[in-house]
C-alpha cells in the first residue's frame, strides 16, 4: 500500500502545511504533524512542499508462477449426482489448459463418492482428487472449506474454477480468503494468457459495463461461473486420467453445524432445463395478456419466461426472470416478445442457439443478437403466429 511520509525535521511552519490540504487530513498536534484518514492520496501536500511529505509505494507483492500449476475444478455434486455446471467448466478448463499446456485437476469431496470420481474419467479430466469421509455426507461449510485448502496446498492449482450455485458461491469466497486471493464471481468470459494470468470478463454496475479482471500477483487464480454459460464436453466412452485418493485428519473436519433434517423443496421445471422458452417482455399491456406467451409456449412444446419489469409488476414468478438478476438459459430457441434488450437481460441468455425477436422499434437492442428479427406489434404478430402454428399441426393430423 501506499503512504505518505512527513518529514517533521523540515517542518518550519505547521499551519501553512496543514492548510495545503482541501481534506482537512493534515493535523497539526504536540507531537508534530500527522495524517488521518481523510487523506484522498491526491498527493498536492507532496508537491507543495516536497521536504515535508514524501509520496512512498511499497512493492507489489510477487508469486512464483512456475510453482502454481493446473486448472481445478471443484466438482458440485447432490444426491450422488454431479451439478452440470461442473462438466461445462471442466470443458472450459480443458480449453484453457491446452493453451498453455497445463493438466486439468477435478476436486471431488463428499460421502461414498466413488461412482461420481469414476463418471469424471470419463469428461477428459487429467487427475481427480477424492476426499471420502463420513464427515463430509453434508455440505458443511467448516469441513468443506478446509479440504478446498488441503487440496490446494498440496497440488498448488494455478487456477480454481467453481460453479455459481448456492454451495458453489458459499465455498469460493471463503478458500479463496485463507489464501488472500482474488476472486471474480459469475463470470461470462474466461481465458487465460500465456503467463498463466486468468482473465475473467463480468457484467458490472448492473450491465453497463463489462469488467476485465486479473490477479497477476496472486495465486490461486478463482473464479465462479454460472450453469448455462459454457459448454459441456461430450461423455466418451472409455476412460482417461488418473484417481488420486487423498486423505485428511479428522480434526480439520470438525464443524459446529448439525444437520438435523433435510426438507427436500417441491420440483419444478426450471427455465434452465428448457429447450424453447417464450419470453414476454414490457409490451405486454396486461397481465392477462401473458396468455398469448403462454398459448405459444405450449405449441411448441417450451416455457415461457419474463423480464424484470415484468416481475416487479407482479405478473410472474421470479424464478422465469432470465437476466443478471435472474437465471442464465441457453435453450436451442428463444422467441422475446416485447423485449428491448438491455444488456442485463441479453447476459442471461446470448449463448442461445437460435433467436428470433420481436419487437415494433426497429432500432432496439434485442435485434444486435437476433438471429431473426421480426419487426412489429407482438399483438398482431402473436395472434397470427398462433394461429399459423395451429393450422400447420392441424394440416399435419389429417394428412
Amino acid at each position: 500500500m501506499a503512504k505518505i511520509i512527513i518529514h517533521q525535521d523540515a517542518v518550519k511552519d505547521p499551519q501553512k502545511a496543514v492548510s495545503v490540504c482541501p481534506f482537512n487530513a493534515i493535523e497539526s498536534t504536540e507531537e508534530g504533524l500527522s495524517i488521518n484518514a481523510a487523506c484522498k492520496m491526491c498527493k498536492i501536500c507532496v508537491k507543495r512542499y516536497p521536504e515535508i511529505f514524501e509520496y512512498v509505494k511499497d512493492e507489489a507483492p510477487s508469486v512464483d508462477k512456475d510453482l502454481w500449476r493446473g486448472i481445478a475444478v471443484y466438482i458440485d455434486h447432490i444426491e450422488e449426482n454431479i451439478h452440470p455446471v461442473s462438466f461445462e467448466l471442466i470443458g472450459k478448463a480443458k480449453k484453457m489448459a491446452a493453451k498453455i499446456g497445463h493438466p486439468v485437476y477435478c476436486l471431488l469431496m463428499g460421502d461414498n463418492v466413488g461412482n461420481m470420481a469414476e463418471e469424471l474419467l470419463h469428461y477428459g479430466a487429467d487427475e481427480v482428487f477424492v476426499y471420502d469421509k463420513p464427515q463430509l455426507h453434508h455440505f458443511r461449510i467448516e469441513p468443506y472449506a478446509a479440504v478446498f485448502e488441503d487440496f490446494i496446498r498440496k497440488v498448488q492449482p494455478s487456477i480454481v474454477l467453481v460453479g455459481g450455485t448456492t454451495v458453489g458461491r458459499s465455498l469460493a469466497p471463503r478458500v479463496a480468503a485463507r489464501f488472500r486471493t482474488g476472486l471474480t464471481a459469475d463470470c461470462t468470459v474466461l481465458d487465460v494468457q500465456e503467463n498463466t494470468d486468468l482473465d475473467q470478463i463480468r457484467p458490472a454496475y448492473g450491465g453497463n459495463i463489462m469488467a476485465h479482471i486479473h490477479t497477476p500477483r496472486h495465486r490461486p487464480q478463482f473464479a465462479t461461473v454460472r450453469y448455462k454459460i459454457f459448454d459441456a464436453p461430450e461423455r466418451s466412452n472409455t476412460k482417461s486420467g488418473t484417481l488420486t485418493p487423498c486423505k485428511i485428519g479428522d480434526d480439520k473436519l470438525h464443524s459446529k453445524i448439525r444437520v438435523l433434517e433435510i426438507r427436500k423443496k417441491e420440483k419444478v421445471k426450471s427455465i434452465e432445463d428448457a429447450d424453447i422458452i417464450v419470453v414476454a417482455g414490457r409490451a405486454f399491456k396486461k397481465e392477462e395478456d401473458l396468455s398469448m406467451a403462454y398459448e405459444l409456449a405450449d405449441l411448441l412444446g417450451g416455457m415461457v419466461a419474463t423480464t424484470r419489469p415484468l416481475i416487479e409488476a407482479g405478473w410472474s414468478d421470479p424464478r422465469m426472470q432470465i437476466g443478471l438478476s435472474g437465471r442464465t438459459v441457453k435453450p436451442k430457441l428463444i422467441i422475446t416478445c416485447g423485449v428491448s434488450g438491455a444488456i442485463q437481460f441479453v447476459a442471461g441468455m446470448n449463448n442461445t442457439e437460435n433467436i428470433i425477436s420481436i419487437n415494433r422499434d426497429p432500432k432496439a437492442q434485442i435485434f444486435d443478437i437476433a438471429h431473426y428479427a421480426v419487426i412489429g406489434d407482438i399483438y398482431e404478430i402473436l395472434p397470427d403466429l398462433i394461429a399459423r402454428i395451429k393450422a400447420g399441426s392441424t394440416q399435419q393430423g389429417t394428412s
